[in-house]
């Protein structure tokens, strides 16, 4: 029986020891937090179920009012023209936890039902291949205290170590005021003054969510928009949405510093400008969990940045060995993570496999709106990357989005001229992560406008959209045609 170890229990290693058990391999798992890893734990599982509650209270306060909803706290039957709902923070991080908790319980149920063993540790790669091609993993305690190590014998080796939160060496977190995306679920009291430091993914998935359950938040960006990584337009309708709301998006803007003065934080700029807050967010991106691992000295190669090199079968440079997750760099997504762990067990043991294809990974940013893209961008079309067709369809011209009271999103689709190709899209509006899946099978499976407009969608709905920017492109493709 082939014998595989799997170091690190987040979506990249338990997707691939479901996958190695029902193959047939004697597969343990060797995991330090529990199975589920940051993903479940800390990152995905926990922000968005925080998300879920500030998405009930930014739908309230954004459509109340144009819905003829009113509210009447003394009983006259008048409706009163203040909020009136409020967050009890304490309730939603309990509730945060308990679903993050329950989450890991039924992974490792799942893992040990298909017959998986689970070491609770530290797994670290012994350098060099026995004569049989197996390699050895040390596993201490979470502790790393030598006295309960155990060696394990691999004929592959798997690690999904995934990362850690960054820090800025003058900006600390402590948990209580200045804190990581991993702390702010022990906050009791919701930040009155809410700074984030970073508007990429996490940053501006953060400062919406707070901002509707009630902080003041300002949103430091150190570029000239907020999330540069993604597609400009919909970048743009999320910036004018927080302004909108109140929040203080200051952009061109880099944090140098965070520290305590009393009962607040000041956030120094590099330009020498000092932000106050009670509470201040640091959301500078993260490093991979690599060190201390062996790796390099068992000959896996790493990048500059910590980052495990792979290819799109998931295997690194030291034969038998194979790494998955955000500790490779490649897309910080829990969907790839566990593409790229099922990808290495298929690899490994023999089975049909076909490589990693960044080019048909959707992606949703949790704000409100959700931004959610697939294939290519925007910036790919101008410049050069791919000759393509763009529709942007706004939402505000959907039945369905105007009977809901959705004023700002949009629908976007790409496809090749001539034949029509569907190649990427974008969805900013409620539920985008839902809306985006058609658009991600049409990409996956080459479909063209013409098939995605004849298919029937329900009126009135947001899908709808979709349907009529494929419309316009057939349109476009038959004019380009003449």
């Amino acid at each position: 029986m082939t014998r595989i170890v799997i170091i690190g229990g987040g979506p990249g290693g338990y997707e691939a020891a479901l996958v190695a058990a029902q193959l047939g391999a004697e597969v343990t798992v060797v995991d330090r937090d529990g199975l589920g890893g940051a993903s479940v734990l800390t990152d995905c599982v926990p922000s968005k179920t925080l998300i879920a509650t500030a998405e009930v209270m930014t739908g309230f306060d954004s459509s109340r009012e144009e819905l003829g909803i009113e509210l009447d706290f003394d009983g006259d039957g008048i409706g009163d023209q203040v909020r009136g709902i409020q967050v009890d923070l304490g309730k939603v991080n309990r509730r945060v936890k308990r679903l993050a908790l329950a989450q890991s319980q039924d992974i490792t149920a799942a893992v040990t039902r298909a017959g998986v063993r689970v070491l609770r540790g530290r797994g670290r790669l012994s350098a060099g291949q026995a004569p049989d091609g197996s390699r050895r993993v040390t596993v201490t305690g979470e502790d790393g205290a030598p006295g309960q190590s155990e060696e394990l014998v691999a004929d592959g080796v798997l690690v999904a170590t995934g990362g850690h939160p960054r820090e800025i060496p003058d900006a600390r977190p402590d948990g209580e005021r200045i804190l990581n995306w991993t702390q702010v679920y022990d906050l009791a009291e919701l930040p009155e003054e809410l700074i984030v430091v970073g508007s990429g993914v996490t940053g501006a998935e953060f400062a919406g969510a707070y901002q509707a359950l009630g902080s003041r938040v300002t949103l430091v960006s150190s570029r000239d928009r907020v999330l540069p990584g993604e597609d400009s337009d919909a970048a743009a309708v999320l910036e004018d949405v927080f302004r909108r709301r109140g929040m203080n998006v200051m952009a061109r803007s880099r944090a140098a510093a965070a520290k305590r003065v009393g009962g607040r934080v000041e956030v120094t700029l590099t330009d020498g400008r000092v932000i106050s807050g009670t509470h201040c967010l640091m959301a500078v991106g993260a490093v991979p969990n690599t060190a201390g691992m062996g790796l390099e000295e068992a000959g896996v190669k790493l990048s500059g940045s910590g980052h495990i090199v792979t290819d799109k079968v998931s295997r690194t440079s030291a034969p038998g060995v194979y790494a998955a997750g955000d500790c490779t760099g490649v897309l910080a997504l829990a969907s790839v993570a566990a593409m790229q762990g099922r990808i290495a067990m298929y690899h490994f043991l023999g089975d049909a496999v076909t490589p990693l294809d960044l080019g048909t990974v959707s992606a949703n940013v949790f704000t409100d709106p959700e931004i959610a893209t697939i294939g290519y961008s925007q910036e790919d079309v101008a410049e050069g990357r791919i000759d393509a067709r763009v529709v942007k369809l706004p939402l505000l011209r959907n039945p369905r989005a105007k009977m809901q009271g959705v004023r700002d999103g949009f629908v976007k689709l790409f496809c090749r001229p001539g034949t029509g190709i569907v190649v990427g899209g974008v969805v900013v509006s409620p539920r985008a992560s839902e809306l985006i899946h058609p658009i991600s099978i049409a990409v996956d499976n080459s479909l063209t406008v013409e098939q995605i407009a004849k298919a029937f969608t329900v009126y009135p709905s947001l899908s709808g959209s979709i349907a009529e920017a494929a419309r316009q492109l057939h349109t476009r493709k038959t004019d380009d045609e003449q």
